[in-house]
């Protein structure tokens, strides 16, 4: 990207300004090095984006944006519902609530040493990865509809997980105005058999060394410390959401059409956050987001039975479970008020800082965990959210943060430059066990396919956005 075009507000800020159809200005957080790196059209989609309806404040990217679809990647956008908000499935993504939750194991590196190829053969074993994965889980019509109603807390209900973990989830674990009544049927029948499955492409199961604490005190409060093995889980809604961000999409689009609205993108169509569309896209949106909740919960119990029956007595207690693909209303202050609006977060994740109602007693006094994941051989952390001044909340993007490294490839140019079996080899000399059903799939999301994690989260601490608290390498990965 070209930095003339831009006005460096901060080191770690640029600013789009406002002309021709944008209502407000951009701002991409990004160091110096990582914002040459982006694609162009990442400040066209950040435009795009600062033109739609009832926008607030700006039209934000975070460090690791890079092109999407209709909004960037890494795109964060808020809009309020009484001056005309919109809802944009683009703004919100195919993978809706694809996210990260984050487990203490009690165990440490030289514990796992001990077990770490039978630990892999048995996550692998346990939990379905791969695309079109499947599991043993088949929903009826009536239990598909208490999933999309009660995400997490259904699967705890059923027997996946235990009640203390939901107090550890955004949302406690249940999105609230769900509507499984605004989902079709296509979306149902592509997920009845997905549940507690990882999917393919950038999801993933790993197991983890806290290899360094970069902050003390957030590490102690978070239950941290240098050697600690963790577990992580990323992934999302599988079809389910894929479907109903297509369904949506598509009557966006018409509606648009009927309407004579103009759109900057097609991409980027929308329905006004208060009509009967939107009303549905926010109900169908949310059931999705139970529907990720629920299947992370179930994959969580899954992982919990290979770990037990490798290493009898790890406790796998819940640390965290954050989204980074969804719209949420949340209460923002915006020149010195409180304003209910509704945040769309594509590829960025939440980061709520301290005193946020939500947050669990124990987490609430220092902030939200916020999870990034890393790419098979890099590094994953946990950052905290920051406890914005007054009136800050708007310049540092409505309380969120980056959501990984960014891919810096397409897939198909990953797939030109490695070979899968021979990434496994290579990050097997490294200490790191890739178990996968799918070499190609490996070799799209070879750690070289991505940008720098390190620094995008460098950039997201220096721009204000959240703190570093623990940097996590991969031991074991179970990939989809």
């Amino acid at each position: 990207m070209d930095t003339m075009r831009l006005e460096r507000v901060r080191e770690f800020e640029w600013r789009i300004p406002a002309t021709g159809p944008m209502r407000v200005p951009g701002v991409i957080f990004a160091s110096e090095q990582l914002l040459r790196e982006m694609d162009d059209n990442v400040a066209h989609q950040v435009r795009n984006v600062a033109s739609l309806p009832g926008i607030v404040g700006a039209s934000y990217a975070m460090p690791d944006a890079h092109w999407g679809y209709g909004f960037p990647i890494g795109g964060v956008a808020a809009f309020d519902p009484a001056e005309g908000g919109v809802v944009s499935a683009g703004g919100v993504g195919f993978d809706i609530s694809c996210g990260v939750r984050t487990l203490h194991t009690g165990l440490t590196r030289g514990d796992l040493q001990r077990v770490k190829a039978p630990l892999a053969q048995a996550l692998y074993g346990a939990v379905p990865a791969g695309v079109g994965s499947t599991g043993t889980i088949h929903l009826s019509a009536h239990e598909m509809d208490a999933m999309l109603a009660g995400g997490a807390a259904w699967a705890v209900s059923r027997g996946w997980g235990r009640r203390e973990d939901l107090p550890h989830i955004e949302e406690h674990g249940s999105m609230a105005g769900a509507l499984p009544e605004a989902v079709s049927e296509q979306a149902r029948k592509r997920q009845r058999n997905e549940m507690g499955t990882l999917g393919s492409g950038n999801h993933y199961l790993e197991v983890q060394e806290v290899e360094a604490v970069l902050d003390r005190d957030l590490a102690a409060a978070f239950g941290l410390h240098q050697g600690d093995v963790v577990m992580s889980i990323h992934c999302g809604s599988r079809g389910l959401g894929h479907q109903v961000a297509t369904d949506y999409q598509r009557r966006m689009v018409n509606e648009a059409a009927r309407e004579g609205r103009a759109l900057p993108d097609r991409e980027l169509a929308w329905a006004p956050i208060e009509s009967e569309l939107g009303t549905a896209y926010l109900g169908a949106m949310g059931a999705a987001i139970n529907c990720a909740l629920a299947n992370r919960q179930i994959i969580t119990a899954l992982a919990r039975d290979a770990f037990d029956a490798v290493i009898p007595g790890a406790q796998l207690s819940l640390l965290y479970d954050v989204s980074h693909n969804t719209c949420k209303r949340e209460t923002h202050r915006v020149d010195g008020r409180e304003r209910e609006l509704y945040v769309h977060r594509k590829g960025a994740t939440r980061a709520w800082g301290a005193g946020r109602e939500g947050l669990p007693e124990g987490l609430k006094a220092v902030g939200q965990p916020v999870l990034i994941g890393g790419t098979m051989g890099t590094h994953s952390y946990i950052l905290a959210g920051n406890s914005q001044d007054e009136g800050e909340g708007e310049a540092h993007g409505f309380s969120s943060a980056c959501h990984g490294a960014g891919r810096a490839m397409s897939r198909r140019q990953a797939t030109r430059t490695w070979n899968g079996r021979d990434v496994v080899k290579e990050l097997e000399t490294r200490g790191v066990l890739v178990r996968s059903p799918s070499l190609k799939g490996i070799a799209e999301e070879a750690p070289g396919a991505y940008k720098d994690v390190s620094a995008v989260v460098d950039a997201t601490q220096r721009a204000g956005l959240a703190r570093a608290v623990a940097r996590l390498r991969p031991v074991v990965c179970i990939k989809g």
